[in-house]
C-alpha cells in the first residue's frame, strides 16, 4: 500500500442519494471513495482487490449483495466487507456474516457509527497481514510473493518497478499523480524527480507490452497515470460521478 495514502473505500448502493451522501461524508473523513450502482459493477471493481473496505448494499440490481460477497470470497478476495441493508432480521445478518462479511449495518444508520465501523475494520487489517493479489483483467500482482503474472505468464520486474506497478494496480481505475508515485515508491519527493517516475513507468510499460498488456497502464496528460482495462473503464466513469 502507498505510504500515507488515504484508505480506499468502495460504496455499492443503488440509491443515488445514499451514494452521494456516503461519498461526500467519507471524503470529508479523508478517505478515497469510489461508487457503484449495481451488483455487477460492484463485483468488477471489488474483484481488483484494490480497496481497503467495501460498503455493500444487499438489495442491488443485477446481482444481490449476498451474491457479490459470495463470488468475491470464492475468488479469494479478502477485502473487508460491511453489509448495508434495510433488513434488520437476525437471519439476514447471520447470512451476511456466514458468507464472509465483516460487519452489518441496518438502514437508516448513523453516519458516525458507519465511520467507526470502517475505521475499526481498517485497524484490524494489520499492515503486516497477508494481502490478496491485485487483479486488472488478466494481470495479477501478487503482493505477498511480489510476483507479476499476465494471462498465467510470469513477468519479471525489479523491486522498484514492482513497487510502482503495485501502487498503480492498488488504485485501479483512479489516476495516480507523479507526486503520489514519488512519495509511495521513493519515499520522499526530494529523493527523485518526476522525470525518474516517467522513466520507470516506461520500464513497466515495456515489460507489460512484451506480454500484450501494455495498454493496462496509461498516461492521463496533465494528471498522472492510470491502471485500468475496458471492463473497469465501463464502470468506473459513471461510478466516479457518484
Amino acid at each position: 500500500m502507498m505510504r500515507d495514502v488515504k484508505p480506499r473505500v468502495l460504496v455499492v448502493d443503488d440509491e443515488p442519494g445514499v451514494r452521494k451522501a456516503l461519498q461526500r461524508g467519507l471524503r470529508a473523513e479523508d478517505m478515497d471513495v469510489v461508487t457503484a450502482a449495481d451488483g455487477p459493477s460492484g463485483l468488477r471493481l471489488a474483484q481488483t482487490g484494490s480497496f481497503d473496505v467495501v460498503l455493500l448494499d444487499i438489495m442491488l440490481p443485477g446481482l444481490s449483495g449476498y451474491r457479490v460477497l459470495e463470488r468475491l470470497r470464492a475468488l479469494g478476495v479478502t477485502t473487508p466487507v460491511l453489509m448495508i441493508s434495510a433488513k434488520d432480521g437476525e437471519v439476514d445478518q447471520a447470512d451476511g456474516l456466514d458468507l464472509g462479511a465483516d460487519g452489518y449495518l441496518v438502514k437508516p444508520f448513523s453516519f458516525v457509527v458507519l465511520v467507526a465501523q470502517v475505521r475499526a475494520v481498517l485497524r484490524r487489517a494489520s499492515p503486516d497481514a497477508i494481502r490478496g493479489p491485485l487483479r486488472i483483467g488478466a494481470l495479477e500482482v501478487d503482493r505477498s510473493l511480489r510476483q507479476v503474472r499476465y494471462d498465467g505468464v510470469d513477468v519479471a520486474f525489479s523491486p522498484r518497478e514492482f513497487a510502482l506497478l503495485e501502487v498503480l494496480a492498488g488504485r485501479a481505475g483512479t489516476v495516480v499523480t507523479k507526486d503520489e508515485l514519488l512519495r509511495a515508491v521513493w519515499g520522499d519527493e526530494q529523493a527523485a524527480t518526476r522525470n525518474v517516475v516517467e522513466v520507470y513507468v516506461g520500464y513497466v510499460r515495456r515489460k507489460l507490452d512484451a506480454v500484450g498488456a501494455g495498454a493496462l497502464v496509461r498516461t492521463v496528460r496533465g494528471h498522472g497515470y492510470l491502471a485500468s482495462d475496458p471492463q473497469l473503464d465501463e464502470v468506473i466513469a459513471p461510478a466516479g460521478q457518484g
